[in-house]
């Protein structure tokens, strides 16, 4: 074994081969050291506790013979591990491939350390594994909004009707909560069906599903959108004109449309939306805005059908301005510096999937080394 000090960081939940595999490659480069997110910051970042507690996870991780040392990290955020990093002065700092970011990027080369991105290979004959692929509440769909949000909302739709597409998407990853992937409609959703994906008319499905979400007397309505890009398989148009549900529902679940979209669209992690955070605290309700909003809503579609990737980003750019004009808490400073710097000035547009967070959503026929992919389910 090399001399040099490795560090690796991550929540570690719910241990798995993946995790003894991605360690026991990681030790390879030296003397492994690997950081355990608290739980309250992994709370903070995923909206929930995790599973097993820091303690549980720093002595479950400990005992994997591979690692020299298991410690709890002592920072916050994304980057939690950066304090420990200064003290360590690890030689080499190392993720996985779904868990490289540009912010991992930067603080290796600030702090002299060589980043090392492992692609996720299993021990020979053993299944892939993934902490998200070992809870069974996955086996779920999640749906992405692409452009026209908020159409959804009554408030919106009968200034200026328009249009929002979604898609439903595998559930290949555990996306966090508070993020704009509808994971609080996924649950009632799995109260419902038991983790199931139910049968019959995916429509009438959405419909029940928005029924027991939003009971009489609910003080927040949940969009529509969140239904039906969960139940309704493939790339959506939802018109909406006034009114919860959409006057006209047209989808696509062509395989190579469906592949094409899975192909070009990516998604980069920003911190979720703080608890309690209000994106509806100011409201500019100008209906050119809201006319813009909605146009950008078809013409995503017409993108999408098309396969044509320039206008799909410009979809996705003309939505989160329009955002950014009428519910501007959607959009905070440090969100539209993000996006002006690294996103608009790179690709034809993107767009946030949360309201104050979430994840960047764009559109590249490049490969992005460290983006999050997403299948389309069709």
């Amino acid at each position: 074994m090399s001399d040099k000090i490795v560090m690796v960081s991550g929540c570690f939940d719910l241990l798995h081969a993946g995790h003894v595999a991605f360690l026991r490659t990681a030790a390879k480069y030296g003397k492994l050291h690997v950081f355990v997110g608290q739980d309250q910051n992994l709370e903070l970042l995923k909206g929930k506790p995790p599973y097993f507690s820091q303690e549980e996870r720093k002595y479950m991780v400990g005992a994997v013979r591979h690692v020299e040392e298991a410690h709890i990290a002592s920072g916050s955020g994304m980057l939690d591990f950066e304090p420990d990093m200064k003290v360590l002065k690890p030689d080499i700092f190392i993720v996985n491939s779904d868990g490289f970011t540009p912010e991992k990027k930067r603080v290796c080369e600030e702090n002299g350390i060589e980043l090392v991105v492992l692609e996720r290979i299993p021990e020979e004959g053993l299944p892939a594994r993934s902490s998200s692929g070992t809870k069974s509440e996955l086996k779920f769909p999640y749906r992405v909004c692409l452009a026209g949000g908020w159409v959804d909302q009554p408030w919106v739709s009968k200034i200026c009707p328009g249009s929002v597409v979604v898609a439903q998407i595998w559930p290949t990853m555990d996306f966090n909560d508070r993020s704009g992937m509808a994971t609080s409609s996924r649950r009632v959703a799995i109260e419902l069906w038991g983790n199931k994906y139910p049968e019959g008319n995916p429509v009438k499905n959405a419909q029940l599903l928005f029924g027991a979400e939003n009971p009489p007397g609910s003080e927040y309505i949940s969009g529509t959108q969140d239904h039906i890009g969960l139940l309704v398989p493939g790339i959506s148009r939802l018109d909406y004109d006034g009114e919860f549900w959409p006057k006209h529902i047209e989808s696509t679940i062509d395989p190579e449309t469906c592949e094409w979209l899975s192909e070009v669209l990516h998604l980069q992690p920003l911190a979720p939306r703080p608890e309690g955070y209000d994106p509806l605290l100011t409201k500019n309700l100008d209906p050119t805005h809201i006319k813009s909003l909605g146009e950008a809503g078809a013409m995503c579609y017409e993108a999408i059908l098309k396969k044509d990737v320039k206008l799909l980003g410009e979809s996705m750019k003309e939505t989160f301005l329009a955002w950014s004009k009428i519910l501007p808490f959607t959009v905070p400073d440090w969100v539209m510096e993000e996006m002006q710097n690294n996103y608009f000035s790179n690709y034809s547009g993107a767009i946030t999937s949360g309201s104050g967070g979430g994840y960047v959503v764009f559109p590249s026929e490049e490969n992005i080394e460290g983006a999050i992919k997403v299948k389309i389910r069709y």
